[in-house]
């Protein structure tokens, strides 16, 4: 009697390293990721990675390129206003299903090419659109800056899934008479509302676009 054939055990390469690193730290955190349960995700001993990767420090680099590859550049035809709207959105959306994404973007001193690239085009989409290098500069950090802090609020709120801001707030029962001003933003934004707090995301952005729009229009008028 013949015996049984096994399938052949699929190749390990790179992208299945990287792949299963993030399958780890979408279900452990970052905390979570070593070669040692990298391997055990892919069912191989931890030694069979360094074929491929030269340890956790560089798996952690790939990691950060990973996040960075799925960020959503802006396109040479994208307005810089536009892009910036897009980028900013995408990053969001981004680092809120990969939550361990915000410990390591900017983070990472051996930058990969989907992060060079990234950090390229951005700069080059507000070159285009006529900022001045430093201006460009500026805006980079500012919204990079307001979406890592705006994520990192959304991910620490004290609100469990599924619970509205309005059953919180009510939970807290804020004194009127002591906090008048909480009172009044409640009673204005949340109380009978349907408010969430992400949709301030998109209403900070528009600010900080129209800031920038405003500090570009003054720097092209005091250079004419």
């Amino acid at each position: 009697m013949a015996g049984t054939t096994r399938a052949p055990r699929e190749p390990l390469t790179r992208e299945r390293i990287i792949d299963a690193a993030v399958a780890v730290a979408d279900e452990a955190g970052l905390a979570g990721v070593s070669m040692r349960s990298v391997g055990r995700q892919l069912g191989v001993e931890a030694m069979s990675l360094y074929h491929h990767i030269s340890g956790k420090e560089q798996l952690l680099d790939e990691l950060a390129d990973w996040v960075f590859a799925r960020f959503r550049a802006p396109g040479l035809d994208d307005g810089w206003r536009e892009g910036t709207r897009a980028r900013a959105v995408s990053m969001r959306e981004v680092l809120s299903a990969h939550p361990w994404g915000l410990g390591l973007v900017e983070s990472r001193r051996a930058a990969g090419e989907s992060t060079l690239a990234f950090h390229d085009a951005v700069l080059g989409n507000l070159r285009r659109g006529g900022l001045g290098v430093t201006l460009a500069a500026h805006a980079f950090s500012l919204v990079d800056a307001y979406v890592y802090g705006f994520v990192l609020t959304e991910q620490r709120l004290p609100i469990a899934p599924g619970e509205s801001v309005e059953a919180y707030t009510e939970e807290l029962a804020i004194a009127a008479e002591r906090y008048p001003h909480m009172t009044e933003m409640v009673q204005t934004m949340i109380a009978g509302r349907d408010y969430s707090y992400g949709d301030e995301f998109e209403v900070g952005l528009e600010l900080i676009l129209d800031a920038l729009e405003a500090r570009h229009a003054a720097e092209a008028r005091g250079g004419a």
